[in-house]
């Protein structure tokens, strides 16, 4: 009870000095003050310490690792107590603390620091005391108030951006807090994406992506592919994923003998640092995380064993770097070929260590086989050629088609008359002399095509006498061949223009000899781009030099 909010009433009796009275204490009713409930919270919180047996931090072992451990352990317990509380206090308290953790922090910056915090979650920035900023660091740091890590490196980048205006001197530790995150932590983008994304080079500039072999095994290799002139801006990505490819062919080789690659590129080292992550921080790694491996840059390796972090860095060997090296140079080479590049690559067989070799021999692996069939396996898979047909436009196709057809059938009753084009003054114009022929599929000589032996006469006597016109009309262009002769048969023009002459689509002519073409022989004839493939030259010249002969015996040969 407050004595200055009491008081007393004086009572005068017949005492016999005058002027004397006695003091006499009333009674009065005491009410209960009201009750805070922000406080009890922090009292709750306060008394997770307790528990804990909480040591006083100001102590001269501060800085003592088991005790740093405890406060970490404390601090996590504390703040998942706390992450869903918001204030709304109207006065700003400061404060001022090395590794400010709750337990230190009055009630008055208590209420400060949470109805900031409330703030900077919803987007509003403020500047506030140093030390409120770096336990928000911490707990992000430690996925306090987030469901996860991505969402946690989000809040992390948001609030730095903003909050290193007010206070740059906080950069130094964020810059080494990010790289332990992405280590800790399982993200869906590597580091080196993260760094590139938010323009962080400066900060990390040998820092490699762990997901990208290529470039990793490069910087270790004899032989870097980076520099050779078949790498190039039209190569480099069908280099890059070929590499890819030939990795993971000879890891999957080597791991049915139970080799580890790595045990064949690095010397194992003798002694792993223990590694603790957000050293600066007060960090509690109080979840159990799977074991997990980083190369995080070419000296760099972090690896988690059963929740326990060691560090240690990547010694190649002499042979390793000479193994990798002679596994991309020989991918090279077979590409190079594969690509018909004008300059070849050799590969010395003895670019090999003995002791490498040693190793592949006994386990019946033969690294120049195993390189050459996984790049050609590559390679056919990367330059395969994937037709997709537009139903749509193969529905238009067939009507124009059959409108075509439709137009071009003659009644028995009816004579047909000769198609005259007009052109645009309205004047005649000589119909084209292929047009004359007739559309029908002329017989075989013999009583059936699946009696000719020879699928090159078949395929001749399958085609119409306007596709074998068309023949004729497409070696003549493809091998600018001027014909010996003035008749307007062997006139060369468009073909585009050779259709329309004819009153058929261009692609219904082509289509017709290519279906005719695999009927007979199993294949196409013609390309995308109506031209003849190299595959049967020598075949469709003498089919050619057939045809003038039978449709035009009277002309001068062609050849």
């Amino acid at each position: 009870m407050d004595l200055s909010d009491s008081y007393y009433e004086i009572e005068y009796d017949s005492c016999p000095m005058p002027g004397v009275g006695k003091y006499v204490l009333k009674s009065q009713k005491i009410e209960q003050p009201k009750k805070d409930q922000v406080r009890e919270l922090f009292n709750q919180m306060r008394d997770i310490a307790r528990e804990d047996r909480y040591l006083n931090f100001r102590t001269s072992g501060f800085y003592d690792k088991k005790l740093q451990q405890d406060k970490s352990r404390i601090f996590y317990k504390q703040g998942i107590f706390m992450q869903d509380f918001e204030d709304t206090y109207e006065r700003q308290v400061p404060f001022s603390s090395y590794f400010p953790d709750y337990q230190m922090m009055g009630y008055e910056q208590l209420r400060t620091y949470f109805t900031w915090r409330a703030k900077v979650r919803s987007g509003d920035i403020a500047d506030t005391s140093l030390s409120y900023a770096f336990l928000y660091f911490y707990e992000l740091l430690n996925n306090i108030g987030v469901k996860d890590a991505q969402e946690g490196m989000n809040a992390i980048m948001s609030f730095w951006k903003t909050f290193r205006v007010y206070h740059q001197e906080i950069d130094k530790y964020v810059i080494h807090w990010l790289k332990d995150y992405h280590i800790y932590y399982d993200l869906p983008w590597s580091f080196k994406d993260f760094i590139k994304e938010n323009n962080l080079g400066v900060h990390y500039p040998k820092v490699i992506n762990p997901d990208d072999n290529f470039d990793f095994y490069c910087s270790l290799s004899k032989y870097d592919i980076r520099k050779s002139k078949f790498y190039n801006d039209d190569t480099l990505w069908l280099i890059r994923d070929c590499f890819d490819h030939v990795i993971k062919r000879l890891r999957d080789s080597l791991s049915e003998q139970k080799i580890f690659l790595e045990d064949l590129l690095f010397r194992s080292p003798k002694n792993m640092t223990p590694w603790t992550p957000f050293q600066n921080a007060l960090f509690y790694p109080g979840l159990r995380h799977r074991d997990k491996r980083v190369i995080l840059s070419e000296k760099e390796i972090y690896v988690r064993s059963q929740n326990t972090w060691k560090f240690h860095t990547t010694i190649a060997t002499e042979s390793g770097k000479q193994f990798i090296g002679y596994i991309v140079k020989q991918m090279e080479s077979v590409l190079r070929t594969a690509m018909k590049y004008k300059y070849k690559l050799s590969v010395k067989s003895d670019a090999l260590s003995q002791d490498t070799a040693n190793t592949l021999s006994q386990a019946g692996i033969s690294i120049e086989k195993l390189v050459t069939e996984a790049t050609m396996e590559f390679y056919r898979e990367a330059t395969r050629t994937v037709v997709k047909v537009n139903p749509g436009a193969l529905d238009k196709i067939r009507q124009e088609a059959l409108m075509t057809q439709e137009r071009l059938i003659v009644p028995e009753d009816v004579q047909e008359e000769p198609f005259v084009a007009k052109s645009e003054d309205s004047s005649p114009v000589a119909p084209s002399p292929m047009a004359e022929q007739d559309f029908s599929r002329p017989e075989p000589s013999t009583a059936s095509l699946d009696s000719l032996s020879d699928p090159w006469e078949c395929l001749r006597n399958a085609f119409t006498s306007l596709e074998q016109d068309a023949i004729i009309h497409l070696w003549m262009n493809q091998e600018n061949i001027t014909p010996c002769t003035e008749s307007p048969k062997a006139q060369i023009c468009d073909l585009k223009q050779f259709a329309q002459n004819n009153n058929i689509m261009l692609e219904v002519l082509i289509d017709g000899i290519n279906e005719k073409a695999v009927d007979c022989i199993g294949d196409s004839l013609l390309d995308g781009e109506f031209v003849f493939f190299e595959d049967y030259i020598e075949q469709i010249k003498g089919m050619v030099n057939q045809l003038w002969q039978e449709k035009y015996p009277q002309e001068l040969p062609i050849f």
